[in-house]
């Protein structure tokens, strides 16, 4: 089903006569009324659209109109967030204006509808992760999905701890070698995935500066985390390259990074994470974490033994200290793949970058024989 999300485009489309099965959504359709009643519309849908009595009238017979539900959010947003749509009007002089951003309204909203359980309310987030998906896979769909590749990790990392700086390092190399480096959108080592994106393709000097600068505020429960993020977006706009954040208003009190150029933020966590982890085709990279990472770690793993979504891609587990003593999960995984019980498993334990690099590089070049697979389905 052709979608429409642009009035230009609609306009001209029409010209072509009676439409049959489109879906045309957030648009305000009033300034193209008069050429619209003079067709015939049938099995369309119109999303959130703005129209005048007259001209749902003529779209009620043999259409499907689904209306916006009086939310402080577009119902069926047409495109994925990012900093300035998430934050907007926040100012990084004044941090106490990020109550007035739309991710503060609609997490303080999100808060509220978990009390009274509204069905109008449950069914809006519902609508509004259902589009989110769809400017996912519309989004992802220009990239090679081997080369999306994933970081999971614990959101209490700080900026000023030794790991922060080496998955930083870490994405930027994978950024500037043409991966697209996605996390949960979140702080801690998600927010690092973004920054090393962020600073792709400029030096290490102008990195460390960049780190200097976030070191002001290294906890997300810093007075100061959102406005130093800003700060070094100021001093180093316009990337040259994109990334990637799925966070969620579940954990609506860990702030989504505004280092990610494009965000997908949901209401469902549970979407979110599956959705997180099926995306990244080209392989999911954990650094030290904790129930959460656990979590991402066991559910990677089911997907890529029952090959969900076409084929199994990398685990690669960063810390070798961490995954075999202080999480020793890394050699509880292995053993279980050398015995057979769990298949189809692509397992890397490194300290190294370049190790990681080396890893990644060997099954993208290997993976170009198999036929592309599809991006996961909406869930």
């Amino acid at each position: 089903m052709q979608q429409f999300d642009n009035l230009a485009e609609l306009k001209s489309f029409l010209k072509r006569g009676d439409v049959e099965e489109i879906a045309v959504q957030s648009l305000d359709l009033t300034e193209i009324e008069e050429e619209m009643l003079a067709i015939r519309f049938s099995r369309c849908l119109f999303l959130g659209c703005v129209l005048s009595d007259r001209l749902l009238h003529h779209l009620l017979s043999d259409n499907f109109i689904f209306p916006t539900l009086n939310v402080p959010f577009n119902t069926y947003p047409s495109s994925l967030y990012n900093r300035d749509t998430l934050y907007n009007g926040f100012d990084p002089l004044h941090p106490e204006t990020y109550k007035a951003t739309l991710d503060k309204v609609v997490y303080d909203y999100y808060q509220k509808s978990l009390v009274k359980l509204s069905i109008k309310d449950t069914l809006a987030q519902r609508l509004h992760d259902h589009s989110i998906t769809d400017s996912l896979h519309a989004y992802l769909a220009g990239h090679d999905e081997r080369r999306l590749v994933a970081v999971m990790g614990g959101h209490s990392m700080r900026r000023t701890d030794e790991i922060y700086l080496q998955v930083v390092r870490l994405s930027k190399m994978l950024t500037e070698q043409g991966y697209l480096m996605l996390s949960g959108g979140g702080p801690g080592a998600m927010e690092a995935t973004h920054v090393g994106a962020w600073m792709a393709g400029r030096s290490d000097a102008e990195l460390l500066e960049a780190m200097e600068m976030l070191s002001v505020a290294p906890a997300y429960s810093d007075d100061q985390w959102l406005a130093s993020a800003f700060r070094v977006m100021e001093r180093f706009p316009d990337p040259g390259y994109e990334s990637l954040g799925i966070p969620t208003w579940h954990y609506g009190h860990e702030l989504p990074t505004p280092f990610a150029t494009h965000i997908a933020k949901y209401f469902e966590n549970s979407v979110r994470e599956e959705g997180l982890l099926a995306f990244a085709k080209g392989g999911v990279i954990f650094t030290p974490g904790s129930a959460g990472t656990m979590q991402e770690v066991f559910q990677d793993l089911a997907q890529n033994h029952y090959e969900s979504y076409g084929y199994a891609s990398p685990m690669i587990f960063l810390n070798k200290l961490f995954w075999r003593e202080q999480r020793p999960i890394f050699p509880i995984i292995r053993e279980m793949a050398e015995r057979g019980d769990l298949m189809n498993l692509n397992l890397g334990l490194y300290d190294r970058n370049e190790e990681v690099l080396a890893h990644l590089s060997r099954f993208t070049v290997s993976s170009k024989a198999t036929a592309p697979g599809s991006c996961p389905p909406a869930r």
